[in-house]
């Protein structure tokens, strides 16, 4: 009994004393996937697909509309200054020498007056279009970044100057119209078409009358009768 006591005894401590187990290792969590950067070439014609955009012929005929009174002025002037050398020219042999100087002079300063016009108009549109262009071109190319994206394109180069590096590119790889439609669907908001007043409710008539029942004419009394004589 003192033996199986000293053996027990002895083999508690030494279970005491052994050390702790390690705790079991984490499963190994496998690595998330990596998506494969993209690496796609496209080309657009920005500046086909600036005036082909449905903000973009809104805003040139806006821009006609305003420049238009200008222009007929100019028109005007053009072809009065016509007409003055046609005169010149008819009346080479008919008008004196002082009246062909005068109608010269005429349309020479005609003539200088309508070109500075003629550039100071030109000027101006191509300050509106640049406004034009600035505006849409910001907004042409969040969507071209936004197409990009989503097609994996790694590049996209515009191909509208003669000056862009570019000897070849293949229709396939050209994006032009799908930025296009993609820009009228997301970025072109159409101004609501003013709805037309609803017609206003009609008067009430007022409620027929129906007419007064023709009072019946009271009956005459009746006759007393004759007395017997």
């Amino acid at each position: 009994m003192k033996l199986f006591a000293i053996t027990v005894l002895g083999a508690g401590m030494a279970l005491a004393q052994a050390p702790a187990a390690a705790p079991a290792a984490p499963a190994a969590v496998p690595p998330a996937a990596v998506s494969a950067p993209p690496t796609k070439v496209a080309v657009i014609q920005i500046q086909a697909a600036l005036a082909a955009t449905k903000e973009g012929q809104k805003a040139a005929a806006e821009l006609e509309v305003k420049l238009s009174p200008r222009k007929k002025d100019l028109d005007g002037k053009q072809a009065e200054i016509k007409e003055l050398q046609e005169r010149l020219q008819r009346g080479g042999n008919t008008l004196s020498d002082s009246a062909k100087e005068d109608l010269t002079r005429n349309i020479d300063a005609k003539t200088k007056s309508y070109n500075r016009e003629l550039e100071d108009a030109q000027a101006e549109l191509e300050q509106e279009q640049q406004k034009v262009v600035g505006a849409l071109g910001q907004k042409m190319m969040a969507v071209i970044d936004k197409y990009a994206q989503q097609n994996g394109f790694a590049i996209v180069l515009d191909v509208s100057s003669q000056t862009t590096p570019v000897l070849y590119a293949s229709n396939t790889v050209d994006i032009t119209k799908d930025v296009i439609d993609l820009y009228d669907k997301t970025v072109f908001t159409p101004t609501a078409a003013s709805k037309p007043a609803p017609p206003a409710p009609a008067t009430p008539k007022p409620a027929a009358t129906a007419p007064a029942a023709a009072s019946k004419p009271a009956a005459a009394p009746a006759a007393a009768p004759a007395k017997k004589q």
